[in-house]
């Protein structure tokens, strides 16, 4: 039996992203549909890693642990998507349009654009309350394009969160509180 406060958390839910410049956006002004990275297939996984640091005397009489590295990812598969995606997903991307074609040119590391994303993973939950995930960082495990007949291509992502503010954080959870 859950406890107060605690819930049952079931399905998925969207990916927002917008280019971060100094400070996380309002929601009302990041979860728009100009910003929505595509419709998820397969979920969202958010990943804390920490890294520990043991010292213990040779005897094993006294001990110290501490955090050392903390890492977040933020891993989608955005089952709807585009070549203005592929933009946001390789910082070496360049997209042009022209005459009804888009043409994405992927490489050349000159090309990199040094863009860091405001990512938000907003799971609806009307009886619960919703839950938002918010990182800033930008997709480093690359990307596969697989087309095969009887599946949807879908594009795995990875986002590697960086610091976001001046204390260091690299992971944003909130959730609503409903109230009874």
């Amino acid at each position: 039996m859950a406890t107060e406060g605690e819930k049952i958390v079931l399905g998925s839910g969207k990916l927002y992203v917008d280019e971060f410049v100094t400070e996380i956006p309002t929601d009302i002004l990041l979860e728009v549909e100009d910003n929505l990275l595509g419709l998820i297939s397969g979920g969202a996984t958010v990943v804390y890693k920490p890294t520990f640091y043991e010292a213990k005397d040779d005897l094993g009489l006294v001990s110290k642990t501490v955090v050392t590295v903390e890492e977040v990812t933020l891993k989608s598969g955005i089952m709807t998507w585009c070549g203005k995606t592929l933009e946001k997903l390789c910082a070496t991307a360049r997209v042009t349009e022209l005459l009804g074609k888009r043409t994405v040119k992927i490489g050349g590391l000159g090309n990199q654009d040094g863009k860091r994303y405001v990512l938000r993973f907003v799971h609806e939950d009307a009886v619960d309350g919703n839950i938002r995930v918010t990182i800033v960082g930008n997709n480093q495990a690359g990307f596969s394009l697989v087309f095969v007949t009887d599946k949807a291509t879908v594009v795995d992502a990875e986002f590697k969160a960086a610091p976001l503010d001046s204390e260091g954080t690299l992971l944003i959870y909130e959730e609503d509180i409903p109230t009874i």
